[in-house]
C-alpha cells in the first residue's frame, strides 16, 4: 500500500497563513474603517455592483483590501516571488482567490485561463509590485483592461499614522491598533481594445495619476478623522456572495 507523500513544507504555509489570518482578521477587527465610493456600483461589496473590474492598489497597501472584501468574487495577483507563497494561504484564507505572476511575468497567461473558467471575476493588482518602483504604475494593467475588455478601478488606502517598514522598496504600511483605516474607491477607467504605445503610455499615466489623488486623499482622512459624503463602515460579506 503507498501512502502519500507528506509535503512538510506546503503543511507549514497552509497552518502558518491560517494563523497569520486570523491575527489579521483580529488586528484590523480594532480598526475605525470607512470607506467612500465615487462610483458606489464599482464596489464588490454592493448589491448593485456592475463588474467584473480591475482593482489597483499600491502594493504598500494590498492587505487592506482582502480584509474587508472577504468573501466577493475576486482574484488577486500575485508574484511568482517565494515570498509570496505565505500571502498566497493568507489571501486564500480571507476568501480571495490568486494566481502567480506579473502582469510582465506570466501574470496575463494565468489571468486569462481564470477568467475563460470564470468570467464573472474580478482582479485586483498591485501595479507597482512586485519590486517597484514605488508608487509607479506599469503599463501591464492597462494592456489587461484593454484584452479582457473590463475597466480599471483606482483604489485608495489610508492608515492614520501607520508604522512602515522603512526598510522595504514600497515602505510597507502597518496600521496601529485602534486608529482610523480608510478606503476611497476611485471612479471607473474604461481602457479601448486596441491602443498604440503611445496611447498606452498616455493611460498609464491618467491612471497612476487618479491613483495616487485618491490615495491621497484616503491617506489625508485617515489622518484627519473628518467626515465625508457618502462614506460608509467596510461591511462583512454581501449577500449572495460566494462563500469558501
Amino acid at each position: 500500500m503507498q501512502f502519500p507523500k507528506f509535503d512538510l513544507q506546503r503543511m507549514t504555509m497552509r497552518w502558518g497563513g491560517t494563523l497569520l489570518a486570523f491575527g489579521i482578521r483580529a488586528w484590523m477587527r480594532t480598526l475605525d474603517s470607512r470607506i467612500v465610493c465615487y462610483e458606489p456600483k464599482m464596489d464588490p461589496a454592493d448589491a448593485s455592483f456592475d463588474g467584473p473590474a480591475i482593482f489597483v492598489v499600491w502594493h504598500e497597501y494590498l492587505a487592506l483590501p482582502p480584509c474587508n472584501r472577504r468573501g466577493c468574487d475576486v482574484t488577486m495577483l500575485l508574484s511568482q516571488h517565494r515570498d509570496a507563497h505565505w500571502l498566497t494561504e493568507v489571501i486564500r484564507q480571507f476568501g480571495f482567490k490568486t494566481v502567480r505572476g506579473s502582469t510582465s511575468r506570466g501574470g496575463v497567461q494565468a489571468i486569462l485561463q481564470i477568467r475563460r473558467n470564470n468570467r464573472g471575476t474580478s482582479l485586483v493588482i498591485t501595479p507597482d509590485g512586485p519590486r517597484g518602483p514605488r508608487r509607479e504604475l506599469s503599463s501591464g494593467c492597462v494592456f489587461l483592461a484593454g484584452l479582457l475588455g473590463i475597466p480599471i478601478v483606482p483604489l485608495g488606502c489610508g492608515f492614520d499614522s501607520p508604522w512602515r517598514n522603512s526598510g522595504a522598496w514600497d515602505k510597507f504600511a502597518i496600521p496601529r491598533p485602534s486608529s482610523r483605516a480608510r478606503i476611497v474607491l476611485g471612479p471607473a477607467i474604461r481602457v479601448p481594445r486596441k491602443l498604440s504605445k503611445d496611447e498606452i503610455e498616455d493611460y498609464r499615466l491618467y491612471i497612476e495619476s487618479i491613483l495616487m489623488a485618491v490615495t491621497k486623499e484616503a491617506e489625508t482622512w485617515a489622518e484627519d478623522g473628518s467626515m465625508r459624503v457618502g462614506e460608509r463602515g467596510f461591511y462583512p460579506v454581501p449577500k449572495g456572495a460566494i462563500q469558501r
